[in-house]
């Protein structure tokens, strides 16, 4: 009942250089330095093969365009479908992997596996960060990525969501605020 989610996009590929992408829900951040991510995959999908076997993939965040491909990446198999063509997205190659990254996300997270847990239902890829790919769309004068106007979405129990209002900033709440003399 960890909700909201992100609802991300992975991409991968085999050694033979075949490619899919897929929906995953459980990812995050576990470290800031190094910078590590984290996904959790079944062992019975297509993908899981080619992460193992590569140790590489591409996290790729996703947005309120993009929201009907991520859920039909979610919903059928790689194995028998060109995902990349039936959700309507572009692969383009990624600077430090093997696998492509897709064009239409604001960002691309490229990772290289450190280490597998096994942990039940799934299995835990813990993975560095090796590049970020940010569309320059995206990026402001001050030089800074301004990822809140990019619509990203959450998956929430069954169902996806865009991202709300801004509520606060870090540390926020024990800033001093200036009197007036």
């Amino acid at each position: 009942m960890l909700y909201p989610v992100p609802a991300v996009l992975v991409s991968c590929a085999d050694r033979e250089g075949r490619s899919n992408i897929f929906t995953v829900a459980w990812a995050g951040t576990v470290s800031s330095d190094p910078p590590m991510v984290s996904i959790s995959v079944r062992k019975s999908r297509y993908s899981y093969h080619m992460i193992e076997e590569t140790g590489e993939f591409a996290l790729n965040l996703t947005t309120e365009k993009m929201v009907r491909a991520v859920d039909l990446a979610g919903v059928i198999s790689g194995r028998d479908t060109d995902k990349w063509k039936r959700c309507g997205l572009t692969p383009e190659p990624a600077e430090k992997i093997g696998a492509p990254i897709i064009k239409e996300s604001p960002a691309a997270i490229e990772c290289r596996v450190r280490e597998k847990l096994e942990l039940g239902s799934h299995d835990m890829f813990v993975a560095e960060v090796l590049s970020v790919d940010a569309d320059e769309a995206y990026f402001g004068p001050d030089g800074r990525f301004a990822l809140e106007k990019t619509g990203l979405i959450a998956y929430v129990h069954g169902s996806y969501f865009s991202l709300g209002k801004r509520l606060g900033s870090f540390g926020y709440s024990v800033r001093k605020r200036k009197t007036k003399k």
